[in-house]
């Protein structure tokens, strides 16, 4: 009955080693599948990408300089009055930690400003990560590489909003 015990944990002992070596090999695969991705900038050294929220859609530009953000030829404190909403276009700097070392120029059309706030700051979070692909991952985790696909619904026929119907009399 011992040796049966010992030869019941020595098998387990090779089934749980191999186990391990499968899953060593299969991390090593999946590493050398992975292609790692290559900074994407143009002639003048900027990243480039495109942002959306509900209906706003931003083209942002990222260059290093002094931590400059321009949105349709306005300074960030002009354009974006509400202190909210510059906290929104800060917010992919501080989590990927290089505040005040890109200059950031955007052009945003459509929507309201929030939703405008939103689409900078999603295009923002894009064009960092192109620029220097180890921002990758922070962005990733804090969500700002995920378009927030919630849009307005549309208005139903026979009801007077998206949902609301007509209100009801009963005389």
């Amino acid at each position: 009955m011992a040796d049966e015990i010992k030869s019941l944990d020595a098998l387990k002992d090779a089934v749980a080693g191999a186990a391990t070596d499968a899953a060593d090999a299969s991390v090593g695969a999946d590493t050398a599948l992975a292609p790692a991705r290559e900074p994407q900038r143009d002639a003048l050294g900027r990243a480039y990408a495109t942002g959306k929220r509900k209906d706003a859609i931003a083209r942002v530009w990222i260059k290093p300089g002094s931590g400059k953000v321009t949105v349709n030829g306005k300074d960030i404190n002009a354009y974006f009055m509400r202190p909210v909403l510059q906290m929104i276009l800060k917010q992919p700097f501080t989590v990927a930690g290089v505040e005040g070392q890109f200059d950031v120029m955007a052009t945003v059309v459509g929507g309201g400003l929030s939703g405008q706030a939103g689409a900078v700051k999603h295009g923002v979070s894009k064009a960092l990560q192109l620029y220097d692909p180890s921002l990758r991952a922070a962005l990733k985790a804090a969500g700002f590489l995920t378009r927030d696909s919630r849009v307005v619904e549309r208005k139903k026929y026979g009801k007077r909003k998206a949902r609301r119907s007509f209100q009801f009399s009963k005389r």
